[in-house]
Parts: C-alpha cells; sequence; structure tokens
C-alpha cells in the first residue's frame, strides 16, 4: 500500500509562486508514474500535470503549460509541482497521485490512478 503526502499549498498573490511537494510512505514510489490534480469549488476534480515513471516525459492541461513544472527528485523521493505566474483561476485543492506500478506511461485519466494523497489548498488571491 501507497500512502501520498501532499504539502507547499498556501496563500499567494496573482503572479506569485508556489511549490508543492509529494512524499510517499510506506514503499517507494520511485517506479511510478505520478499526476497532479485539482479540485477547484464546485467543480469537478481535473488533470494538471503528470510525469512518466522513467521521468522521461511531462505533460502538462493546456491552462498550466509554461507556468506549471512537474518533477520528481528520486533521491528524496518526491515528486514536485512547481506553479509560476499563479492566477486566481488556479484556486483549488490540489492532489498527487500515483498509478499502479506496472504502467509505465503517465496518463490524464483520474480513474487510472490508484493511490492518492489527502490534497492541499492552493489560494490565490490579491
Amino acid at each position: 500500500q501507497v500512502q501520498l503526502v501532499e504539502s507547499g499549498g498556501g496563500l499567494v498573490q496573482p503572479g506569485g509562486s508556489l511549490r508543492l511537494s509529494c512524499i510517499p510512505s510506506g514503499r517507494t514510489f520511485s517506479t511510478y508514474s505520478m499526476g497532479w490534480f485539482r479540485q477547484a469549488p464546485g467543480k469537478e476534480r481535473s488533470f494538471v500535470a503528470a510525469i512518466s515513471k522513467s521521468n522521461t516525459t511531462t505533460y502538462y492541461a493546456d491552462s498550466v503549460k509554461g507556468r506549471f513544472t512537474v518533477s520528481r527528485d528520486s533521491a528524496k523521493n518526491t515528486v514536485y509541482l512547481q506553479m509560476n505566474n499563479l492566477k486566481p483561476e488556479d484556486t483549488a485543492v490540489y492532489y498527487c497521485a500515483a498509478r499502479d506500478q506496472f504502467y509505465s506511461y503517465l496518463s490524464i485519466y483520474e480513474n487510472h490512478y490508484l493511490y492518492w494523497g489527502q490534497g492541499t489548498q492552493v489560494t490565490v488571491s490579491s
């Protein structure tokens, strides 16, 4: 069993930056494809970014492309979501998720992910 814990959320002004971290407990997840999703108030959870098992491929939602960067530090067993030039519409609870270890490829689909964190709140407001 893999448990994921997100951190790094908070309140930031428009144009600011935050870096979210996702750390596992239990098994190492350096061999998992990972994703970030978010859920804004009154909306369904949606895809933000993902990184493949080998770290060679990343993919982003159009709304965050060029502003957000997903990365993995295998030595620290941590996946990051660097968020720059934040906008009020980025306000949401952010979740990290891991695919089953048998899947090498990243996915943008929520139901392809097996393990989920509890979420961290990001609020962008002046």
